[in-house]
C-alpha cells in the first residue's frame, strides 16, 4: 500500500465491527466529502462536527476548460475549519486539448493563491471523450505532467467509465503509482464491491453516496478504512 496524504488521518469516525473467535475487533474508518461548488468555513465546520468530513476534495478545474475560481478558497476554508487533509480534483476539458496545460494551470492557480493541497485527482468519467486511443494519450499527458510538476495524483473513475473511455485493461496510471478513487453509489462504506480493473487490484477511496445535501451545501460522501484495528 502506498502512503498518500489522505491516508494519514487519526481514526475517530465510523467503525465496522466484526467478531472473530469471540474477540471483538473494531476497524476504524475515515469519512470525507467532495464538493463542486464554493463552500465556506462554517459549512465545513458543520460537516466536520457531524463526523462526515475528516478529509475534503474540492473541484479545482472545470470541464469548460478553466481553473475553478472557487477552488483555492474552498481548500483554504476546509483547512481553516480544521480539516487537515484537503485535496483537489480536475474535471478535464477533453475537447480543449492540451491536457498537460490543464494540469499545470491548475497547479499554478493553487500555488499562486496559497492553497495548500495534498493531492490532485484526475476525474475520468463519461463526458465528451473521443476514441480510446486518443483518450489514453490525453490521460497519459495528464499523468506525465503531474509527475513532472512533482505533485501527488490519483484517478477518480469506476469500472464502467474506465472500460468505456480507455478500455478496462489499460493500466498506465496504475503502472505509474497513481491510486484509484472509485464511485459506486450503493450506500455501503465498504470495498467489498470492488473488482479489479485498469491495473488496480484494490482501491484507496470509495465514493459511496452522491448528490446529497448536508449543512446547507451539496456534497458526495467518501470512505476508506484506516487500516488500524483495535482489539477489545
Amino acid at each position: 500500500a502506498q502512503d498518500f496524504s489522505f491516508c494519514r488521518f487519526s481514526p475517530r469516525l465510523s467503525c465496522a465491527m466484526r467478531v472473530q473467535a469471540s474477540v471483538l475487533t473494531i476497524t476504524a474508518a475515515v469519512t470525507g466529502v467532495d464538493v463542486s461548488q464554493a463552500i465556506g468555513e462554517s459549512a465545513f465546520s458543520c460537516l466536520k462536527g457531524e463526523g462526515s468530513a475528516d478529509f475534503a476534495i474540492a473541484r479545482v478545474y472545470q470541464s469548460t476548460g478553466n481553473v475553478d475560481p472557487n477552488g483555492p478558497q474552498t481548500i483554504k476554508n476546509a483547512k481553516a475549519a480544521g480539516i487537515q487533509y484537503v485535496d483537489g480534483y480536475i474535471f478535464p476539458c477533453v475537447s480543449c486539448g492540451n491536457a498537460a496545460g490543464q494540469v499545470s494551470a491548475t497547479v499554478d492557480h493553487l500555488r499562486s493563491s496559497g492553497a495548500d493541497f495534498g493531492m490532485l485527482w484526475y476525474d475520468i468519467e463519461n463526458y465528451h471523450w473521443g476514441s480510446q486511443s486518443a483518450n489514453q494519450a490525453f490521460i497519459k499527458e495528464m499523468v506525465d505532467e503531474g509527475k513532472k510538476l512533482g505533485i501527488k495524483a490519483g484517478i477518480y473513475t469506476n469500472y464502467n467509465n474506465w472500460a468505456t473511455i480507455v478500455g478496462a485493461s489499460w493500466n498506465y496510471p496504475a503502472s505509474q503509482g497513481l491510486p484509484v478513487w472509485y464511485a459506486h453509489y450503493d450506500g455501503s462504506a465498504s470495498f467489498s464491491d470492488f473488482g479489479s480493473f485498469g491495473g488496480w487490484s484494490k482501491p484507496n477511496i470509495k465514493q459511496y453516496l452522491g448528490d446529497k445535501s448536508s449543512c446547507g451545501v451539496g456534497v458526495d460522501y467518501n470512505w476508506y478504512p484506516s487500516g488500524e484495528d483495535v482489539v477489545v
